[in-house]
């Protein structure tokens, strides 16, 4: 692992950790390295402090199973949205064209939104383990960054919802020494998840670190 703070000898490239390799890099007189196409230098690690890792897009995506078990959840949140719309109008207004024309044009757009967010999401969303630190990234509007070193890891747990059984997926919730919260990794095989839970907990159990 890289020493936050740490220089390279003069004439040599800064180090780049093991697996993060792969990004060009170049130096920074403020900021160390820094990718040359993705953010991430500088930033402020989950202990705290400027972390000299560059980040990458994590290797793995979530479940295919993710996107139907998504759009589940988009279409719970959307349906009564545009169902309360539709009865609004019809019930409590004098069924003006123009307002039915609205209120259609916004019920159709909750449900596409419900059909194409989780597709967004699938096609963004990344996760990787390696024997330093947990890696995500999220968001499909505005793009969300994590990264967890082995040695903040204090707990390691998994969840299933009851629409998740369905789709036969899991979730794993790596709780960190951080006021940022905890790391997720969602819609994994739940067979995987387990799996991924157990590498985890041995891992950390064998990374010597400070997880308070």
């Amino acid at each position: 692992m890289v020493a936050v703070g740490a220089r390279p000898a003069r004439g040599q490239p800064p180090a780049v950790p093991e697996g993060i390799r792969g990004v060009r890099c170049h130096r920074d007189r403020r900021a160390g390295v820094r990718p040359a196409r993705h953010g991430g230098v500088g930033e402020e690690g989950e202990g705290g402090g400027l972390s000299a890792t560059t980040l990458r897009p994590p290797r793995n995506q979530a479940d295919p199973r993710a996107i139907p078990w998504w759009t589940v959840q988009w279409l719970i949140l959307m349906v009564p949205v545009a169902g309360a719309a539709v009865a609004v109008y019809w019930i409590f207004t004098d069924r003006p064209l123009w307002l039915g024309v609205v209120v259609a044009v916004s019920a159709a757009g909750c449900l596409a939104l419900a059909l194409v967010a989780p597709r967004a999401a699938y096609r963004v969303e990344r996760w990787e383990v390696t024997d330093q630190a947990v890696y995500t990234r999220k968001g499909w509007v505005t793009h969300t960054w994590r990264v967890a070193p082995m040695s903040r890891i204090q707990r390691v747990d998994t969840a299933r919802g009851p629409v998740q059984r369905l789709f036969g997926l899991a979730d794993v919730t790596v709780t960190t020494a951080s006021s940022a919260g905890a790391v997720k990794i969602e819609a994994l095989d739940h067979e995987l998840a387990a799996e991924l839970a157990e590498r985890l907990t041995a891992i950390t159990q064998a990374t010597p670190g400070d997880a308070t």
